[in-house]
């Protein structure tokens, strides 16, 4: 069994100006800053060691061999387990972290699923970690689950699913978390109402009838087979 003192954490995030580039957010960069400060704090609210890897500390000509070799060199600090997650998941929680660690203690990998057929959180052991294999899957593309969940269960006795979250990618993603506004911070919601140019009341309207029925307003989607609501 391994310990938790040999797992760390790896928040794969760019810089908000990077980010403002690559994704369909007019005028986002100051969300993309808090939504990495935010992931930042959560991870470290874990205890456990962690790696901000922004665009000028990746290398690697595509998206798979700058994220592998994060990885890579994560794990030659000698750690055994990691766990790796970006800053695009707002429910994403400490709980999801902290659960994650201890699987992996326990010898298990674990994947968490985004809505867009990617995922949001990786935790992988070092021993079954392969630079090769990683670097040929399907990296950003829809069929990404799918195909690492099947190289995961190759690789590991076990495979771990955590609940399906939603990721930040475009203004049509911006709509879908309002759905989910109970569970977002204040500043979030403020951030994403002025990205939209939506009227606060409308803020308030939604949070009220949240409150007023919270059954109907849950964070994640699909049948999980860990629930952290």
């Amino acid at each position: 069994m391994n310990s938790l003192g040999t797992t760390a954490i790896l928040v794969f995030a760019n810089s908000a100006k990077e980010d403002l580039a690559n994704k369909s957010i007019p005028k986002g960069e100051q969300l993309f800053d808090v939504l990495t400060q935010t992931t930042l704090k959560k991870a470290k609210n874990t205890g456990l060691p962690v790696f901000h890897f922004s665009d000028k500390d990746q290398v690697g000509a595509t998206f798979g061999e700058r994220f592998t070799n994060a990885i890579a060199t994560v794990f030659d600090k000698g750690f055994s387990n990691l766990i790796t997650i970006g800053n695009d998941t707002p429910h994403l929680k400490t709980q999801h972290l902290k659960h994650t660690a201890k699987q992996l203690a326990l010898g298990k990998t674990v994947i968490g699923p985004s809505i867009d057929g990617g995922f949001y959180l990786l935790g992988l052991q070092k021993s079954n970690f392969n630079v090769a294999g990683f670097q040929k899957l399907p990296w950003q593309r829809f069929s990404l689950y799918h195909q690492i969940s099947k190289w995961l269960l190759k690789e590991s006795s076990e495979l771990i699913k955590l609940p399906v979250l939603q990721d930040l990618d475009n203004e049509k993603d911006l709509q879908s978390l309002l759905s989910f506004s109970r569970s977002l911070s204040s500043t979030l919601l403020l951030l994403i109402i002025g990205l939209l140019k939506i009227k606060r009341s409308l803020y308030f309207t939604i949070l009220n009838i949240s409150n007023l029925f919270p059954d109907r307003f849950m964070y994640n989607k699909g049948s999980p087979e860990v629930s952290f609501i």
